[in-house]
């Protein structure tokens, strides 16, 4: 279990206004209720009896009340933890392939949108003549170059290995190509490696999809035309629509 420090700020003044609130109202029915069953056996309560009655749920149950609401809320945070780590990719912080798939899924439903894949250009070489610890950090430096690029207006996942996709919601067709060509373009201008002598490139293949196209249909498009894009010499984008 985390420590109480790790609650961010916003959710310690919720247990706090929590149990403040709980504990008053608790008070305030107490001392609602010993006054009925005071004028049943009796003539009501004075007001030590009020104060008394007042003051002893708050007493009792504060510590309990505070304990348990700060207990869930330590829950709700780890629960929150757990979903983002079971959806995002380890090595980059994108979404991983089976949370991109859904989000794709979900947001193509009632809206149009252009599916990007893409692939870095002689990956293989990379590690091969620079280590695997040159080749994770080049993945992180692409992932940052896509979430730079997209400027949070569209979904980025690792699809496996140094393949990548991009959902654009409600892109026109020239304004996708458009995007597409400036995620390109922010590929090259990476530097991987200190002093700038070797520079990335990536291919990609696009599918632009109406409403209830699905991921499954707009990749089998997007990674054909990816492949037509490394058949053609690699650093370019190919489009093609979906069914």
């Amino acid at each position: 279990m985390q420590s109480n420090n790790s609650l961010p700020h916003d959710r310690w003044v919720a247990v706090i206004r929590g149990t403040i609130a709980v504990t008053l109202i608790s008070g305030v029915l107490s001392v609602i209720l010993a006054e009925i069953l005071m004028l049943i056996i009796s003539k009501g309560m004075d007001i030590q009896g009020a104060i008394a009655a007042f003051l002893m749920p708050i007493i009792l149950a504060t510590p309990v009340l505070f304990h348990v609401l700060l207990k869930t809320e330590q829950l709700k945070l780890a629960n929150k933890r757990l979903e983002a780590m079971a959806s995002t990719d380890w090595l980059t912080g994108c979404l991983n392939r089976r949370a991109f798939t859904h989000e794709v899924d979900e947001a193509l439903k009632t809206r149009r949108g252009t599916l990007l894949v893409i692939d870095a250009d002689h990956f293989k070489w990379i590690n091969d003549q620079f280590g695997h610890e040159v080749g994770d950090r080049t993945l992180q430096l692409m992932a940052e170059a896509f979430r730079r690029a997209t400027d949070g207006d569209g979904l980025v996942g690792r699809l496996g290995g140094e393949e990548f996709g991009i959902l654009l919601v409600d892109h026109p067709e020239e304004m996708a190509a458009l995007a597409a060509d400036a995620i390109r373009l922010a590929i090259t201008e990476l530097e991987f490696l200190p002093g700038g002598e070797h520079r990335l490139s990536v291919s990609i293949g696009g599918a632009h999809g109406v409403p209830g196209t699905g991921f499954a249909e707009m990749f089998r498009i997007a990674d054909e035309r990816l492949y037509a894009a490394k058949a053609a010499g690699r650093n370019r984008i190919h489009f093609g629509a979906a069914a």
